[in-house]
């Protein structure tokens, strides 16, 4: 019968694997019991201490001259009686062999942080190909996006109007970064070129040669006067931004490295590649200090909290946690079922994740619940199949959200102000999560 050899197969599986605890549990309880026996079942009646007793009243502890014990160092309360035979530590589940068996707390889903639900408020049109990466500015006046046209522009913030259009790359452009400390743009591009423009004249001052393939991310160091960008040519470089001369090539991921993003404590540079892993980099050295390979396929984006020493990496799989400096892994985000382009985080608590298929997930960071799903809406003569939203990013206030899109277009969104808890509930479901251990 195929429950018998079920049943069989079982208990040789459990003999192998837990006969040793299972002999030294039946072990324990034999002692146990033999210590039990050997125990008196009631104190003497003579010699040094006796038991007095009358109906109706507690117990009463006497030494050998007749005197009563003090009930406090006898650790009795008045009106409660004394115990005959000494306890011991006696339950199951508090000795460790025991307790090693059986099972753990369930983990239960954290409880989600309500957020305001997001809306569509602005479409900015004007470039003539798919818009691939959107930057802010500090200041938070306007931001910078670069496009398939090969130009980067310039819009307001405030009216989503055209500032300015800047042409100097001679293909795709796919990253644009502007420094927090100088009045410096980067950009990269498909041309191999990765370019710093200055800001006051509108004109390029600098070129960084030395990448084999398309640029595909570049990051601006926080705190030093470095430039990190990479590449399909499976490599990330670091640039002396003054001098352009290349510090550092750090070589590892066998395939191309899709995003980059730098912080001023270690590890300072953190890389993502489509061979499916996350590396964390030593800048100092130029090593590798880490290789994250949980995820299963291309790792196209990774996102830094802004206030916890954590960062995300998005995957087709999962969307991942990690907590830093050593890159433990903390929890998935799972849900967002499409080829996952980018990841934007704000001090709230909300990480954005944009697909391929024009998916919109909004996530509060804690308990990893998808509080809003959008799907985007091609603009008026573009084809359904241009729903791809390629780079987000929030601006200074964490308050708007941009999102570069396939259909030419660059959307803006911000929070619903009228919406309350009551209005727009949490849809949430707790349930005993089956906690991964990758």
């Amino acid at each position: 019968m195929p429950e018998e050899n079920d049943s069989l197969i079982r208990s040789m599986k459990r003999k192998h694997e837990y006969g040793n605890v299972i002999k030294k549990v039946e072990e324990m309880k034999v002692r146990r019991e033999n210590e039990m026996l050997a125990l008196p079942t009631s104190q003497p009646m003579h010699g040094t201490g006796s038991v007095i007793a009358s109906a109706g009243t507690p117990l009463a502890i006497t030494d050998g001259s007749g005197k009563l014990v003090n009930q406090q160092q006898g650790s009795a309360k008045s009106g409660t009686l004394l115990p005959l035979v000494p306890l011991g530590n006696s339950s199951k589940g508090e000795d460790n062999t025991t307790r090693s068996l059986l099972p753990s707390k369930a983990p239960m889903m954290m409880k989600p942080k309500w957020h305001a639900p997001w809306k569509l408020y602005r479409v900015a049109s004007g470039h003539t190909g798919w818009v691939r990466a959107v930057d802010v500015e500090p200041g938070n006046q306007w931001f910078a996006s670069g496009g398939a046209d090969r130009i980067i522009k310039i819009w307001d913030l405030a009216s989503g109007q055209l500032k300015l259009s800047l042409t100097g790359h001679i293909s795709s452009v796919r990253a644009v970064k502007v420094s927090p400390r100088h009045p410096f743009l980067f950009s990269g591009g498909e041309d191999k070129q990765v370019k710093c423009w200055d800001l006051e004249y509108n004109k390029v001052i600098r070129h960084y040669h030395g990448h084999l393939s398309a640029v595909q991310a570049l990051s601006v160091h926080p705190s030093l006067d470095v430039l990190v960008t990479c590449a399909r040519d499976s490599t990330a470089r670091v640039w002396d931004m003054r001098t352009k001369a290349q510090v550092h090539c750090f070589a590892g991921h066998t395939n191309t490295v899709a995003d980059v993003v730098c912080q001023s404590v270690d590890p300072q540079v953190i890389t993502a590649s489509h061979d499916a892993t996350v590396r964390l980099w030593d800048l100092a050295a130029g090593r590798s200090m880490c290789t994250l390979t949980h995820h299963k396929k291309s790792v196209r984006a990774l996102t830094i909290h802004p206030r916890l020493n954590m960062f995300a990496s998005a995957s087709p799989d999962n969307i991942k946690q990690w907590k830093l400096p050593k890159g433990e892994f903390m929890q998935n985000l799972s849900g967002h079922n499409a080829i996952i382009n980018t990841l934007s985080s704000n001090d709230d608590g909300v990480v954005v994740s944009g697909a391929d298929n024009g998916s919109l997930c909004f996530w509060d960071w804690r308990s990893g619940f998808c509080f809003q799903k959008i799907q985007t809406k091609p603009q008026p003569g573009s084809i359904e199949s241009e729903a791809g939203i390629y780079a987000s990013c929030f601006d200074k206030t964490g308050l708007r959200l941009i999102t570069a899109e396939a259909d030419k277009t660059i959307k803006m969104y911000k929070e619903d102000d009228e919406a309350t808890e009551e209005s727009h509930p949490i849809v949430w479901r707790p349930e005993i999560v089956k906690k991964k251990a990758y």
